[in-house]
């Protein structure tokens, strides 16, 4: 059971809070146990780094509602999606920046002259694998083109044995600050654009973007009982931060092909089976298909159509507690399109007698249904 606790209680709202309420709680928590307010406090850094992890689930819609449907446990080792986890302040800083910048005047509340860091893009790679596959799980590996570091310049963005030159404008501060009467307003630096330096000799291979288009292989590990729809988390294999900034995440969207035999119903397969008139009527033992093989069904005397065999634990095991479900195999009666001429004499014949056996069943109804009648008089 997780330890942790409920992220509506930590922010301190209610279920239906919207994404203003979320964002003034936050900010007010976050200002209140900001590490540069309470230096060397490990309470208060780990009620930060708390208060953190529960605004971004909550403050993102689809995270927030896998978080409403599973708790916690929607984004442990094997769940659908990613719930917060930051490695450390700088990403928690890169992550919710505008925030930080709005009470303390810059980016995270440090002190001035430091070149800002930026956390990388996440990723999106939409990935289709096979019915079986989807059950059972599998690893493999994925080759997609994003963007990484510049080899050439270690990610500086300038040309090799050179490096980038403190802002002469903003004296590396990053801003630019004017005079206004009584009051200083304070913007970005028009020279640097906000990072306290200015590379004069570009690296030739990036041209100072400091990244690189690449081709890269990917492991993943796709866990069993996936569905179309599931999201699974590689944490870092998205694009790759700026000046220091932690990568982003690379999410997969899985896609399931449909199987030529089986159909999925929630974590159950159904097998639909077609039996002839005479193996309904009569029973049969006929040999299924399964995920792992072929089992052998006994099929019950005077069978329907519609009627299901469960095979137990035959189906696909769950994302959340890895037991499976069942094989529901369905019946299916197929009345033939040709038959011959003993054939229709036979049915015929059938016929005849359900006529009888009915005829005869209706006249004992009534003749009860009389001497009931008499009897009461």
């Amino acid at each position: 059971m997780s330890l942790k606790r409920d992220y509506y209680e930590v922010l301190g709202v209610d279920r239906n809070a919207d994404a203003e309420e979320l964002k003034a709680k936050y900010r007010k928590i976050a200002l209140k146990y900001h590490p540069d307010r309470n230096p060397g406090d490990r309470e208060a850094e780990e009620n930060f780094k708390e208060a953190a992890e529960a605004y971004e689930v909550l403050s993102n819609p689809e995270k927030r509602q896998m978080y409403d449907r599973f708790g916690h446990q929607a984004f442990e080792q094997g769940g659908a999606g990613h719930g917060g986890g930051f490695r450390d302040f700088e990403d928690i800083f890169s992550s919710f920046g505008d925030i930080f910048e709005d009470f303390f005047g810059f980016r995270g509340g440090a002190r001035g002259g430091r070149t800002r860091a930026k956390r990388g893009a996440d990723l999106r790679y939409d990935h289709t694998i096979e019915f079986v596959d989807a059950a059972f799980g599998k690893e493999t590996e994925l080759e997609l083109e994003k963007m990484v570091t510049c080899e050439e310049c270690s990610g500086t963005g300038a040309k090799p044995g050179t490096e980038p030159e403190t802002c002469r404008q903003c004296g590396g501060t990053g801003q630019f600050v004017r005079t206004q009467g009584f009051f200083q307003v304070k913007s970005v630096c028009p020279r640097c654009r906000g990072q306290g330096k200015v590379i004069t000799e570009p690296c030739p291979k990036c041209m100072g973007r400091q990244q690189v288009a690449a081709k890269k292989k990917v492991e993943l590990k796709i866990p069993a009982g996936v569905d179309t729809g599931s999201k699974l988390r590689l944490a870092g294999e998205g694009e790759p931060g700026v000046n220091g900034g932690p990568p982003g995440d690379l999410y997969v969207f899985i896609r399931v092909k449909p199987h030529e035999v089986f159909e999925r119903r929630d974590n159950d397969i159904v097998c639909k089976v077609e039996l002839s008139f005479t193996q309904a009527a009569l029973g049969d033992e006929i040999t299924v298909p399964t995920l792992t093989g072929e089992q052998e069904v006994t099929i019950p005397k005077g069978s329907q159509y519609g009627d299901i065999i469960r095979l137990t634990n035959q189906g696909i095991p769950s994302l959340r507690t890895g037991l499976p479900g069942d094989e529901l195999v369905e019946v299916i009666l197929k009345t033939p399109k040709h038959i011959s001429k003993r054939q229709e004499e036979l049915l015929r014949e059938f016929e005849k007698l359900e006529s009888e056996k009915l005829t005869s069943r209706i006249k004992r109804i009534f003749t009860k249904s009389g001497a009931s009648s008499k009897a009461a008089k």
